[in-house]
């Protein structure tokens, strides 16, 4: 018990002694799990592997966090070459985004005013979503690995959530909700003394350099620490203001309506045999 009071106490002590001018920029990279599936095919198990394994590949983002003792950017890296979307029998599969995960979103953390801007879209069309931060009730261990030069400690957060699987079967469209507890897992390190971290985490005395949500992993695999280039961070101004409860109204009112327009569809027909279903 005093061993983890200590290491708590060294971690907020490292925390307010010197980040009052600290800097920097760190790389993430994202995986996501993907319950992709291809039924009622004419490929061999082969091709739907290779495909299934590329749409995977689509799921693995490189993403850049700005960030000052305060304020942070966080942005897909755009100079990267964006993935190749799936061919499948001369057909490319088209992907659908729902809230943000386009090129130009930039989430804007305020860790001193405890709020954020997300400047994203829904089907190009461009929001600014404000609101206050979300609060994460960490529990702290002493448990430590080392990312890189950096030793880090473990926190998690548990919390229930609600998920909506939305599926068409014979042209009825079912939707099943259901809940469940999560649990998401940071690594921090205080040796980089800000509260901050990807997307929208924040809370832990040093900077998060890995976190898992049972779905998605992102791993910081690069880190530039005060360099003479000085970090610019900027609030995003682009887009309808709405609030974050808003913002997911209207994200899943724009994706039912999708659904709809496939409701006559058992997946969706690609061509030459060949049916794609997502779960």
């Amino acid at each position: 018990m005093k061993t983890k009071l200590f290491a708590i106490v060294f971690a907020l002590a490292t925390l307010v002694t010197y980040s009052q001018d600290f800097s920097g920029k760190a790389i993430y990279k994202t995986s996501r799990k993907s319950n992709f599936k291809i039924n009622d095919s004419k490929m061999t198990d082969k091709q739907k592997a290779q495909f299934e394994a590329r749409v995977r590949k689509m799921n693995q983002k490189t993403y850049i966090l700005n960030f000052d003792k305060n304020t942070s950017t966080y942005e897909e890296d755009v100079k990267l070459d964006a993935p190749k979307k799936p061919n499948v029998g001369g057909s490319t599969l088209m992907v659908m985004s729902f809230g943000g995960s386009g090129d130009q979103s930039i989430y804007y953390k305020n860790i001193k005013e405890n709020r954020f801007v997300n400047q994203t879209d829904i089907m190009s069309k461009p929001f600014l979503v404000k609101d206050k931060l979300k609060e994460y009730s960490w529990e702290m261990s002493t448990e430590t690995k080392n990312i890189g030069n950096y030793t880090c400690y473990k926190a998690t957060h548990t919390e229930e959530v609600e998920n909506t699987k939305v599926s068409i079967v014979n042209g009825e469209t079912k939707e099943v909700t259901e809940k469940k507890m999560v649990t998401t897992t940071a690594w921090y390190t205080p040796q980089i003394p800000v509260s901050n971290g990807p997307n929208n985490y924040h809370g832990l005395p040093g900077l998060i350099l890995e976190i898992n949500d049972g779905t998605t992993t992102t791993v910081c695999t690069e880190i530039i620490l005060n360099s003479d280039e000085k970090i610019k961070i900027d609030e995003p101004t682009k887009g309808k203001e709405v609030t974050q409860a808003e913002f997911d109204e209207i994200s899943e009112k724009k994706s039912k309506e999708m659904m709809e327009r496939f409701k006559s569809r058992n997946g969706v027909d690609m061509g030459n045999g060949i049916r794609i279903k997502m779960n």
